[in-house]
């Protein structure tokens, strides 16, 4: 149960609500049992039963239950005898109603207070949630299903507040009003409530064995959601791959076995949790029929002190005690799913970011002189992907990464930025190792433009000021004519204020990437990482789009990731890399005179665009 208490530890002002609600629902269950014990004396009305010349003893503690009853006793007499048995019945009928008023009242506050508490739950599991998620290195969400965490935050959460937030009333006011019920029936027969009790443990036990069933199928059948939500997002996400290898009918078996799977779990569990609640009301009703039967048999021997009107009143609160027997039952079943999603929820809340601040961690106030990478060595696995990189960029050069598909250069990048931290080595600014300064404010000083272009469906404006707070119309509009963009933007129906569309899908390649470099832009950052940011494009959107980078790296301290190499001939210095080593440096010329691995790759280059041009 430690994750079910866990749940409730983010509401927020628990400790305040709690108190309420304890109190809230406490008095809501008296005045329930008050309206039933009040058929005893209208029984006694009823049935001539009432003894007025009954002496009643005022018990010496005025807060116990036998002083309350002591004086409704004496009011209730001193009706009978004054105004009779109709002044009586009135009396009671209004007893009757004022209670039934004051249990739905408590009971109604009772319920706002508990939904302050669930709505307060939800909120804060899920935005802390979504917090986590988003700390986590990039390598996390290349081994983790992107449907099985959509999954983890919108349905397992949605269940945790259907299971586990719902449970309250089950596991706390039912327990609470049969205790109390027990209470009051042990006052009027000691002897029958516990012949009673000595049945309910078996019961109890075979619940138990049916409630570790279902949580163990709970937890594969939130698993087996998650896969089908990883497969409708893989469709959605690859419908013109599907449609262009005719894979629909392969889909559509993946997701015929997966949701077969997800019902046989279900309905497995809807027999065991159905069964919970018939087991128990024939449990209670058996308990109902012994009890009928013996003590009718003690009133008609004439055995024992027990009265016809108190007996009755016994089988109508003992009656009373079926639902909420049911409702616990019934409770703890459903319990065990939001049992399962709050144990995969706080899987992912337990799990240490890989790459994160040190407690002593310093923000980075300004970058003044150079980047350096030392033996800086990286593998996903034990198996390296970079090997003993060492390099420098100084302040305001530009430093192009080249090389064969697989060679290391994006994985190098995103070494920089701390998108995962390095095996071995080290990375420093300003002689700084960047372990040693605050991950938000290392890549406030950044600005990434890659191959693929990110974009939000949101309206153009929004996703150039992505990164800037308070941006202003002027701001917006200066970043996108740098970046050769504002001339399309206007041509759009609605200008600036235009949707994009899910990941830019209304614009082209190059109106992405055009975007994605007024964004970056607009940041005004001092280093610049651009991975393959024309590699995708026709050219004459490449020319647009090189231009807009050429103004973008202006007096800046760029490292770029290129396949063109027409695109990078003018960098400072450009970085050949093989297997994830560096096997040559220098600058263009340099390079193409050497007769190495980059002159290979530029008279390959070169041969290519003849082709195109004779063609």
């Amino acid at each position: 149960m430690k994750n079910y208490f866990r749940v409730f530890s983010y509401a927020n002002r628990l400790g305040l609500y709690i108190p309420f609600y304890i109190i809230l629902t406490l008095l809501g269950v008296v005045f329930s049992a008050f309206n039933l014990a009040l058929l005893i004396p209208l029984l006694d009305v009823l049935f001539d039963k009432v003894d007025t010349a009954e002496v009643l003893v005022e018990p010496s503690n005025k807060l116990s239950i036998d002083y309350g009853l002591y004086l409704f006793k004496s009011a209730f007499t001193k009706t009978v005898a004054e105004g009779g048995k109709e002044r009586a019945l009135v009396f009671i009928c209004i007893a009757i109603g004022a209670s039934v008023l004051f249990t739905n009242l408590f009971r109604y506050l009772a319920g706002l207070f508990n939904s302050r508490i669930k709505t307060d739950v939800l909120r804060n599991i899920r935005l802390d949630l979504y917090e986590r998620i988003s700390r986590f290195h990039l390598g996390y969400f290349t081994n983790e299903r992107r449907g099985d965490l959509i999954s983890r935050i919108t349905n397992d959460v949605q269940e945790i507040d259907a299971s586990v937030l719902s449970s309250v009333k089950s596991l706390f006011k039912e327990p609470l009003t049969i205790i109390i019920y027990f209470i009051v029936l042990f006052m009027i027969s000691f002897k029958l409530t516990l012949i009673t009790l000595i049945i309910l443990p078996v019961g109890g036990t075979i619940l138990s064995v049916v409630v570790r069933m279902l949580r163990k199928q709970a937890l594969q059948g939130q698993q087996s959601l998650g896969r089908i939500v990883n497969i409708l997002d893989e469709t959605l996400g690859g419908m013109r791959v599907i449609k262009a290898f005719n894979a629909r009918k392969k889909m559509v078996g993946r997701m015929s076995d997966e949701t077969g799977n997800y019902r046989r779990i279900n309905f497995s569990m809807a027999v065991k949790r159905e069964l919970a609640s018939p087991f128990s009301e024939f449990m209670a009703v058996g308990i109902v029929i012994g009890i009928l039967y013996y003590g009718g048999s003690l009133i008609l021997k004439g055995e024992g002190a027990l009265e016809a009107s108190a007996f009755m009143s016994y089988l109508a609160f003992y009656s009373q005690i079926i639902a909420p027997g049911k409702s616990f039952t019934g409770g703890i079943s459903n319990l065990q799913k939001g049992l399962a999603s709050a144990e995969r929820v706080f899987e992912i809340m337990d799990t240490t970011p890989k790459v994160r601040n040190k407690p002593n961690a310093v923000p980075l106030k300004e970058f003044r002189e150079k980047i350096e990478f030392k033996n800086v060595s990286f593998g996903f696995t034990e198996h390296l992907v970079l090997k003993n990189i060492n390099l420098e960029i100084e302040k305001g050069t530009t430093v192009a990464l080249v090389g064969a598909s697989g060679a290391g250069k994006s994985t190098l990048a995103d070494l920089l930025p701390r998108f995962y931290d390095v095996t071995d080595g080290q990375i420093l600014i300003d002689g700084t190792p960047v372990e040693d300064v605050q991950i938000e404010s290392l890549r406030q000083h950044m600005g990434i433009v890659t191959q693929q272009s990110i974009l939000f469906n949101d309206s153009v404006r929004n996703n150039i000021a992505f990164a800037v707070e308070n941006a202003t119309e002027e701001d917006v509009i200066a970043a996108a004519k740098i970046a050769n963009a504002h001339e399309f933007i206007t041509e759009m129906e609605n200008g600036y204020d235009t949707s994009v569309g899910e990941g830019g899908s209304r614009l082209s390649g190059g109106q992405r990437q055009r975007l994605s470099i007024a964004r970056a832009i607009l940041k005004d950052p001092d280093i610049l990482i651009l991975d393959e940011a024309t590699s995708a494009l026709d050219s004459e959107s490449e020319k647009l789009v090189q231009d807009a980078l050429t103004r973008l790296m202006a007096n800046r301290t760029s490292l770029v990731i290129a396949h063109r190499l027409s695109t990078i001939q003018h960098a400072d210095e450009i970085i050949v890399m093989d297997a994830g080593e560096i096997v040559e440096r220098g600058n263009h010329l340099e390079l193409i005179k050497a007769g190495g691995v980059y002159s290979k790759l530029s008279t390959m280059q070169n041969i290519f665009i003849d082709v195109e041009e004779q063609t």
